[in-house]
């Protein structure tokens, strides 16, 4: 049985051109880049190399990109050095909608004396300017907020924000996690301070991802130890992995517009058959402002957890929302931001698409999807002001 992969905002497989690219370095080539020997330093060229591909998806300096390990990394790099930039400023906004990433260590923060603003979002997910300015204040020491939302693929004015905040001094932190490599971005002309990235969600390697700092931006290292990053962040470097982002970032930037505007139509086609064959469904998330490769869909009367295992028994993968958040008990924070009704967050489902999806993948969800709403509905206590309906056709 064929595996249908629609998950790709939890992980995405590497490209082929990315893991040719990388296998000599994890081969013959596994010198340390930071020796004095040609066989390791050799391997420096290659990391500036990625390094360059890395700042030409963005519209970014090369000097302006540090590696590391991940997103979450990225987040909390920023994050600590935005507050250690300006330390006598208490004060962080960021949104309901934020990945735990940023959660989590605002949290941490507000246990060391921080105060925390949560700005709400509308029931379509997208981000109250207003709510932003009216939390503003000479105590704001970085607004963190993301670029687009991984679970419903609202993509947050992020331009707007920034012009904002650069008028005030104050920082900008974005999590462009779920943004790079769907979405153009040129920070030539987007404001943000830092911005986050992660490899895995643009078919690079897991265990690899950058942070964007703004030249002139103040910046204090996350990681202390060695020289690696001038200075930046230290740790000797994931090579191979460094390679894979670069050619990764250099295939997206290549095929950006093409692969939109081909992940569009399937998502669109996948969504418009769903709604027509399955009643009671519905979309969330704001449908004019979101990722070209992502659906967030509701069924009212039937679990989530249900049709994601009849549909694994199918070969096909999906998710309920965040894979950091996934076995977790309660309902989406994003969903629950978003005043999504609780029916209609028990049985809510993220198909999220790449490059390497197929029309007839789409046809096959679209074929089976039916046949799976209606024998859970037929089951299932949430069902059961349905039964003796034909509730899907």
């Amino acid at each position: 049985m064929n595996t249908i992969y629609f998950d790709n905002n939890a992980t995405t497989n590497i490209a082929p051109e990315a893991l040719e690219e990388m296998l000599p370095y994890l081969r013959e080539l596994y010198g340390n880049p930071s020796s004095m020997h040609t066989f390791g330093g050799q391997l420096h060229k290659k990391i500036e190399e990625a390094r360059s591909r890395v700042a030409g998806l963005l519209g970014a300096e090369p000097e302006e990109i540090i590696f590391t390990s991940c997103g979450t990394e990225s987040d909390n790099t920023a994050l600590m050095s935005a507050v250690e930039s300006v330390p006598h400023k208490k004060h962080i906004i960021t949104s309901r909608v934020e990945h735990p990433a940023v959660l989590n260590f605002c949290k941490h923060l507000a246990r060391k004396g921080y105060r925390i603003t949560y700005l709400p979002v509308s029931k379509q997910g997208q981000l109250n300017i207003e709510e932003l300015l009216k939390a503003l204040d000479e105590d704001t020491a970085v607004v963190s907020l993301m670029y687009a939302n991984n679970e419903s693929g609202v993509i947050f004015p992020v331009e707007e924000i920034g012009r904002i905040l650069k008028e005030k001094g104050i920082l900008f932190h974005t999590d462009a996690v779920q943004a790079v490599g769907k979405t153009p971005i040129d920070l030539k002309k987007l404001p943000p301070d830092m911005l986050s990235l992660s490899g895995h969600k643009l078919h690079a390697p897991k265990g690899v991802g950058a942070l964007y700092v703004r030249k002139g931006t103040s910046f204090h290292p996350y990681i202390f130890g060695g020289h690696q990053e001038h200075g930046r962040r230290a740790g000797t470097e994931n090579v191979a992995s460094i390679i894979g982002l670069g050619k990764a970032c250099e295939l997206a930037r290549e095929k950006l517009s093409q692969e939109a505007l081909y992940l569009r139509g399937l998502r669109d086609k996948l969504e418009n058959a769903l709604l027509q064959s399955c009643p009671d469904a519905r979309i969330n998330g704001d449908v004019n402002n979101r990722l070209p490769n992502t659906t967030n869909i509701s069924f009212g009367y039937v679990e989530g957890e249900a049709i994601l295992l009849k549909l694994n028994e199918l070969g096909i993968c999906a998710s309920s929302g965040s894979a950091c958040t996934a076995g977790m008990p309660e309902p989406s924070h994003v969903l629950r931001a978003m005043d999504v009704p609780a029916e209609a967050i028990r049985g809510s489902i993220r198909f999220s698409l790449s490059r390497y999806n197929t029309e007839e993948e789409v046809d096959r969800v679209i074929e089976v999807m039916p046949v799976i709403i209606k024998g859970l509905r037929e089951i299932s206590p949430l069902g059961g002001e349905k039964l003796g309906k034909d509730i899907c056709t």
